[in-house]
This record gives structure tokens, C-alpha cells and sequence, in this order.
């Protein structure tokens, strides 16, 4: 999976554009999705940060399906805000303490479901992809959701899914920053120390002073850390869905 930021070729894209996904409960909420032209069989269900579906995260998911991987990234607030703009003006932090997190959960799960029905093209192993906010809860899938063959995350928060360790079953990946305010170093490597002291099969990095949201567009100096994390991405995707990315 090649490191590319810039905006993929149309060609390698069947398909990009909103759509609204539907929860256990009955609530549509806003989502995104990315089709690869050549699939390869995996798919990511992306899990952003506190500002939702925001356009970074859209072209995230263009990235991956230009890598030939479904991508669809969940909104958070579909039961809170009143609309679905989620451009520079719009503040999650007003939303955010608000969430009721047993229904996001099941957003997630919708999320799964759609990448499996073949809807965002033939997909056959799904994983979950989490940046800050949704760091914690994608590792948290690992014990959540048993048709994933993984789940990833950036700089997350160990403390918001620390309670479910005993049951993560899938791999994780955990891209950790060593600058991160939200987080210190002593937290991501008692993480680490955790998982694998309970047998959770886990793969962690911790980037040296990077910051937190270091793969987030092109913060200075951060180029060679977010190349990294995008290789090491791809591997992880490749090596648990037993197919090339």
C-alpha cells in the first residue's frame, strides 16, 4: 500500500459519495463511502475524530479504495446535530460529551455490515481504522465485534477501552505518538504491556515526539512518521486479510 497523499487517480475509484447507514435503533446517520475499481477483498470501516465525517477523513477513505480497499468512515452525531455539514464550521466538541456510546457502537456495527453485503464492492475480511476519539474504540472492536480480522488505531486514548483488554480476540495495531498531549508515553507502553501480558496479538509503534493527530494532512515534520504509519498499515491489512494492499 503505497504511501500517496496526493488525490488518487479517478480511475482507481468506482465510486466515492455520501450515503446514510441505518442503526440497530432505527437512526440513519450520516456515513461516507469509497469504492476501489480493483479490489482486493479487504475493506476499512474508518473511525474519525471528534470533528466526524470531515473531509480529511473523506479523503482518507478515497486513499485506501485508490489502494484497491472499501472504505466507508462513520459519523458520530446523526442523533445530536442538526445536519449533516461537517465542514470547518462545525464543532464536535459541542457534541462530543454528549455521545451516547453504546449507540455508537452500534453505528460501527452498521458500519460492518454494510462493508460485508458487497455494497462497497466485494469485500471478505473487514477492519476497523480509528484516529484519536476513535482510536480507543476501534482497539475496543477487537473484543466487540467477531467478524473483524483486525482493528487499528491512532494515537487513541489506552483508558477509553482499557476495560475490555480481557476480551479482544483480533489483532491490534496500535500507531501510538510519543509527543501526544492527550496521552503519555508511560500510558501507550503500560498499553502495549497489557495487551500482551493478556495474549492479545498487537503490534505497536510509538512514534518519538510525534504529536498527537501527527498523520493528520501535513503537519510539520511529520511526513516521515505518517509515511511509516501508512506502510505499517498496509502490512497489517495484508498479513490479517491474507491478501495484497
Amino acid at each position: 500500500m503505497s504511501h500517496r497523499d496526493e488525490t488518487p487517480d479517478p480511475g482507481a475509484l468506482v465510486h466515492a459519495g455520501e450515503l446514510r447507514l441505518t442503526s440497530s435503533d432505527g437512526v440513519a446517520f450520516l456515513a461516507y463511502e469509497a469504492v476501489p475499481a480493483r479490489p482486493t477483498g479487504a475493506g476499512v470501516v474508518l473511525l474519525p475524530d471528534v470533528r466526524g465525517a470531515h473531509e480529511f477523513y473523506r479523503g482518507l477513505a478515497r486513499r485506501f479504495a485508490a489502494s484497491g480497499v472499501a472504505a466507508v468512515v462513520l459519523d458520530y452525531y446523526g442523533r445530536l446535530a442538526a445536519d449533516d455539514d461537517r465542514g470547518p464550521g462545525f464543532d464536535g466538541y459541542a457534541y462530543v460529551s454528549r455521545l451516547d456510546w453504546a449507540a455508537a457502537r452500534e453505528d460501527i456495527k452498521a458500519g460492518v455490515d454494510h462493508l460485508l453485503s458487497g455494497s462497497a464492492g466485494p469485500v471478505a475480511w473487514a477492519f476497523t481504522v480509528g484516529f484519536s476519539l476513535g482510536g480507543a474504540m476501534s482497539w475496543g472492536q477487537s473484543a466487540l465485534e467477531p467478524r473483524l480480522s483486525g482493528a487499528a488505531g491512532f494515537y487513541g486514548r489506552p483508558a477509553e477501552c482499557r476495560e475490555l483488554i480481557p476480551g479482544m480476540a483480533r489483532p491490534l495495531l496500535v500507531l501510538a505518538a510519543g509527543g501526544d498531549v492527550l496521552t503519555t508515553v508511560e500510558d501507550n507502553l503500560a498499553f502495549e504491556r497489557e495487551l500482551t501480558a493478556l495474549g492479545v496479538e498487537n503490534e505497536f509503534e510509538l512514534y518519538p515526539d510525534a504529536p498527537h493527530s501527527f498523520f493528520d494532512g501535513d503537519l510539520p515534520g511529520q511526513a516521515d512518521a505518517s509515511a511509516d504509519a501508512w506502510e505499517r498499515l498496509g502490512a497489517f491489512l495484508a498479513r490479517h486479510g491474507r491478501t495484497e494492499v
